[in-house]
């Protein structure tokens, strides 16, 4: 998906693992394009799993983890108390333990997901993104952005995307592989402490919000994704103790899996990535909406708006000449009102960010503005998102991990 910016408030967007059709593996054509790359739903069978980390077990599970090792099972809870309340990932730190278990303890529990290869930094130091290497090579990156009394993380859920769509750097690289619960959560670690040792400035801090827009289409790897923002928002030391509202996971519109997450009783903000009010372009943005329709997807969005009392977040992306037209901002008012005006939902506009080589560009400011209008007209709350780490490509659709 490759979002990747503030939604403005607390937001977490999350995938997991989707079969087409809620069984098999399946590909898809982009019908926009014939040489376009098909739709994904499914790691590749050769994509190698990491090794088994703290962040991947539960509580019960850490303890057994230990004494399958041959340790007291007691000391897991202490190892939760370092990573996660501490944030210590120098087995040396971790003072109140033996010094001979220190090592066993870390090689059982806190194996090396996720190596930093290099990090570029925009807007004065406080919004910082970098690029990571997995166990087996892949690449990803997230994104720390510090606002005014927030912090932000947006991070990668898949290393690459499966989505196809055409406008966004990370969807035209391909899948490669679902990321672990472990690695998602690392990514937000690795924040929390670059606050701790005052590597951002503007002092000491926590992360307060993350946002799935990174890499990645978070319900396409469910499972993992929503085993991650357990860790974020279990209490200490079992979990980061994060809120759940200031989770945001974001989906381009799988359907099952978006009215899988309204059951789950965590209340995270659901960003619906539509795109377009009309099927005929949405299909050609948006490849899965030749699965799912617009009006399947915000039906998907109402009901977890319903069922949670939680706001949904509509993100539309603002391409000159493509989907800023005001009668599309008057269809996309009349599609969303249509279900009730009760405050359900919000427009998130979002100025295109450039990527090289793309015949796609930002709306006009004027053709933005008027895009507003309408919509506010119609009783829609809007807002047009401010983009952070343009010039080092880290805002929303720039993430390619490409290295560069």
């Amino acid at each position: 998906m490759g979002h990747l910016a503030e939604l403005g408030a607390a937001h977490v967007f999350v995938i997991g693992r989707l079969h087409v059709g809620m069984g098999e593996s399946s590909t898809m054509s982009d019908p926009a394009s014939a040489t376009s790359l098909p739709l994904v739903f499914d790691e590749p069978r050769k994509a190698k799993k990491p090794p088994r980390h703290l962040a991947d077990l539960t509580a019960a599970e850490r303890k057994h983890a230990v004494e399958r090792a041959g340790l007291p099972g007691f000391r897991a809870s202490q190892v939760s108390h370092h990573y996660f309340s501490r944030l210590v990932d120098d087995p040396a730190e971790m003072t109140d333990l033996p010094a001979d278990l220190r090592q066993p303890l870390a090689e059982a529990l806190l194996p090396e997901l996720i190596t930093p290869m290099h990090t570029l930094t925009a807007d004065g130091g406080t919004t910082r993104k970098t690029l990571w290497r997995l166990h087996d090579g892949a690449l990803v990156e997230s994104v720390l952005m510090r606002y005014p009394g927030r912090v932000t993380m947006c991070v990668s859920s898949q290393a690459g995307c499966g989505m196809a769509c055409p406008f966004c750097a990370t969807g035209q690289g391909g899948l490669q592989r679902n990321m672990s619960t472990a690695e998602i959560v690392e990514q937000v670690l690795a924040g929390a402490r670059s606050l701790a040792r005052d590597e951002v400035p503007g002092g000491g801090g926590r992360v307060s919000n993350v946002v799935f827009m990174g890499m990645g289409e978070p319900m396409a790897n469910y499972t993992a994704v929503i085993d991650s923002v357990r860790r974020m928002t279990d209490p200490t030391p079992d979990g980061l103790g994060m809120s759940a509202r200031g989770v945001t996971v974001s989906t381009v519109g799988l359907v099952p899996r978006m009215r899988q997450l309204a059951d789950e009783g965590i209340p995270v903000t659901l960003a619906l990535s539509l795109h377009a009010p009309d099927d005929e372009l949405r299909n050609e943005l948006v490849p899965i909406n030749t699965r799912w329709s617009v009006h399947e997807a915000v039906a998907a969005a109402w009901n977890y708006a319903r069922v949670t009392r939680r706001r949904v977040s509509i993100e539309y992306p603002m391409i000159k000449h493509i989907n800023d037209q005001g009668w599309r901002a008057d269809l996309l008012g009349e599609v969303l009102t249509s279900y009730g005006d009760w405050g359900w939902v919000h427009v998130n506009l979002i100025p295109l960010n450039p990527t090289p080589g793309s015949k796609w560009t930002a709306s006009r400011r004027e053709d933005e503005r008027e895009f507003v209008r309408r919509l506010e007209a119609k009783g829609v709350p809007t807002t047009v998102r401010d983009t952070r780490g343009r010039e080092i490509d880290g805002a929303c659709g720039q993430l390619s991990a490409t290295g560069a």
